[in-house]
């Protein structure tokens, strides 16, 4: 996939939850909650602080969803990033 994000955005492929619980308890998918984590896929020219692989937190309902070649994305604006994990 070639996709540059323009502006202070970012595109991250969120980090997908686990579907059980420690205990062994499915979750449906109606009860799981939007991953607030992802890994950075690409990078705006204008973004310096952020590279791809880094693993980053966000809130839950920021940026916007794509989809490019059967793969879910959400586009962030760098504002919208938590920090980086790790």
């Amino acid at each position: 996939m070639n996709f540059q994000p323009l502006g202070n955005r970012v595109l991250v492929k969120r980090v997908e939850e686990a579907t059980t619980t420690m205990s062994g308890i499915i979750i449906p998918d109606n009860a799981k909650e939007k991953p607030s984590r992802g890994t950075v896929v690409s990078v705006s020219k204008e973004v310096s602080e952020l590279k791809d692989t880094d693993e980053v937190l966000f809130g839950k309902y920021a940026g916007n969803e794509v989809s490019f070649e059967g793969t879910k994305y959400i586009v962030l604006d760098v504002e919208d990033i938590f920090g980086i994990i790790g």
